[in-house]
């Protein structure tokens, strides 16, 4: 198979600094700060300030080999598969954030919600539909319970 390549579109500014005692998921955090979004795709953000929350695709550049494919999470001392948690070491270092949207700025999202590390390069930003991105399940494997 190919090997696969992003460009950035942009770049997270936070003041998170360093892997460890990060919030665990965007919906724990209370950080606000923002993303810039790089000039070559600055008109994609046309029709964007509609919308409550953002997903945002990044990349995990401090998260380096090797990975183990089990490991265990906040919530537990068992090791699951790394498909099965939302670790950031994984084979493909790629974070799936949902994030609240503030405001925007010319170039600049200002979002609240924020679990990234400053300088998180930014791989894509889709607005977040409740009637097309939200799932009801009781389905919810090992964290059953832990909320």
């Amino acid at each position: 198979m190919k090997k696969i390549e992003f460009e950035p579109i942009g770049i997270i500014h936070s003041p998170l600094k360093k892997l460890g005692g990060n919030p665990v998921q965007p919906s724990f955090s209370k950080v606000e700060e923002s993303i810039e979004i790089f000039e070559d795709f600055i008109e994609g953000l046309k029709d964007l300030e509609g919308f409550k929350y953002i997903i945002c695709l990044a990349y995990f550049h401090l998260v380096k080999p090797p990975i183990k494919l089990q490991s265990t999470t906040h919530w537990d001392n068992i090791e699951h598969g790394i498909f099965a948690i939302s670790s950031p070491w994984r084979p493909n270092p790629i974070s799936f954030s949902i994030l609240k949207f503030l405001r925007l700025e010319e170039n600049i999202l200002y979002i609240k919600n924020l679990d990234l590390i400053d300088q998180t390069p930014v791989l894509d930003i889709k607005p977040f539909i409740p009637s097309i991105d939200n799932r009801e399940t009781d389905k919810i494997g090992w964290i059953k319970g832990k909320f």
